[in-house]
């Protein structure tokens, strides 16, 4: 039986995929102001287009070359179930539908207003490059295209793009402008929403407003918070009093936060009282928990899911799975689950550290075990999520900053009816080769769901592991 989503989440679920279109601007440096109104042309590495691939569709009115070189190693790609296979055979089909001998001459337009697209396919070594790189590698030969291109097409500016910033050394080395894909990067750390503000020196009677009932005041009592988010949080507080409290838009009021447990885990802090108090509002489908190791991010995801376990036909715990050293889980000994079961275990141990709460025969210990045996609690492989469509379920996602953009996007839309997704994760920690602060899936979620009345961010930054975890945290 197919689902068809109400109107009003079918119109949530479009304005959070709306929140996802961005288009690409390409800085030249000022050296080469004298071209900035001309056409450039693009070059672009392999990584871009595993990264991204639409990506050819973002670039405006400026021409992009794709170096055959680039085709053969998307060739090694086109394989797998992986986001990066996906990505190449997407991208493969798209070009493949661009007709035309010219693609592999002069090129061919993708539309109005729009740019061209080329395959080079000559491959003769520039003499400059084969003095400084003697190995015939890809990324060698991906340079020595924008090279050739750089020394042919005078009238252009060419621009290497790649994700890669080694190749961009190698590249700037050579005297060839080379740039990071920056669709979905945002502008700065700084400038990454923190979901709370700290306001001091107020009244002591506003501060009391908030705890007799119905433990909510109206925005214009507070007129010392000025433009405040949906689902913004607040640490107000004075020389003899403090409260917390979080900004609701609808009713356009402040409503009280308590440190509320949630399965046996009482917040520690400020921050995780808030984190909670999102995680267990019905109202705010999507949550994002960002901040270092020991922080409590999967902790408090996992035991708000618990606590709310009723209103929901499904918890799901899954991340991706980023291979270390380069090996993939395939270097592994055992079957697939004895592959996956490393990467799954710090999910494990956030569960074992919640039925620590309870005595072995409480009931709340036993019915962890209960929802583990009938598949209604579900630690996973991010991988194996894909192609689902999660109904009624809280759906927690760990280390999101692994993740690109386009993978959180895909994620996000799986959502179907009464579903609930958490992001947690450490942009400060990536795994990633071509992922950083700016650029990964879980910065740029935060940066575009602000403001979005069914979404809560909180960045948690008071380590609550032990002092030795905090102290190694900061100093080493």
């Amino acid at each position: 039986m197919r689902f068809y989503p109400c109107e009003s989440i079918q119109t949530q679920i479009t304005s959070l995929y709306q929140c996802f279109t961005v288009t690409t601007k390409i800085l030249v440096p000022t050296a080469t102001m004298n071209k900035e109104n001309k056409v450039k042309l693009l070059v672009l590495d392999t990584n871009v287009i595993l990264h991204d691939s639409s990506c050819i569709h973002h670039f405006e009115e400026n021409d992009v070359a794709i170096p055959i070189t680039v085709l053969e190693e998307l060739d090694n790609f086109k394989r797998g179930n992986e986001q990066i296979n996906f990505h190449a055979r997407d991208f493969l089909r798209d070009l493949d539908e661009i007709t035309g001998d010219k693609l592999f001459k002069s090129g061919v337009s993708l539309g109005e207003g729009r740019g061209k697209i080329r395959v080079i396919v000559n491959q003769t070594w520039d003499k400059d490059l084969i003095e400084v790189f003697r190995d015939d590698i890809p990324d060698i030969r991906i340079l020595n295209t924008a090279l050739r291109l750089q020394k042919q097409e005078g009238d252009k500016t060419v621009i290497l793009i790649t994700k890669d910033t080694n190749l961009r050394m190698k590249a700037k080395a050579m005297d060839v402008l080379a740039q990071d894909y920056t669709t979905d990067k945002i502008e700065s750390v700084d400038k990454i929403y923190t979901g709370k503000r700290l306001v001091e020196n107020l009244p002591t009677g506003t501060i009391d407003s908030l705890y007799t009932q119905p433990f909510h005041i109206d925005k214009e009592i507070l007129p010392e918070i000025k433009s405040p988010l949906p689902n913004e949080n607040f640490i107000l507080r004075n020389e003899h009093k403090s409260a917390l409290a979080t900004f609701n838009s609808v009713d356009n009021q402040f409503h009280k936060i308590d440190k509320t447990p949630a399965y046996g885990i009482i917040p520690r802090n400020s921050e995780q009282a808030f984190a909670l108090a999102a995680l267990n509002n019905p109202k705010i489908q999507l949550v994002t928990l960002s901040g270092k190791a020991g922080t409590g991010k999967t902790l408090l995801a996992l035991a708000g899911a618990l606590e709310c376990r009723k209103q929901f036909r499904q918890i799901y715990l899954a991340r991706p799975i980023v291979p270390l050293s380069n090996k993939d889980i395939g270097f592994l000994p055992g079957d697939i689950q004895s592959k996956i079961d490393p990467y799954m275990q710090p999910l494990w141990d956030n569960l074992g550290v919640i039925r620590n709460q309870f005595n072995v025969k409480d009931s709340k210990s036993q019915k962890i075990t209960d929802l583990l045996e009938q598949n209604k609690l579900v630690i996973t492989p991010l991988a194996y999520i894909r192609g689902r469509s999660l109904q009624k379920a809280f759906f927690i996602v760990d280390e999101a900053q692994n993740l690109t953009p386009h993978e959180v996007k895909t994620i996000i839309t799986r959502a179907g009816e009464g579903t609930k997704i958490v992001m947690t994760g450490d942009i400060h920690q990536i795994d990633h080769p071509y992922l950083d602060k700016l650029s990964n899936g879980l910065s740029y979620l935060i940066n575009r769901m602000t403001n979005q009345k069914i979404f809560a961010h909180i960045t948690l930054e008071k380590g609550e592991r032990s002092y030795l975890a905090d102290l190694a945290s900061d100093l080493l």
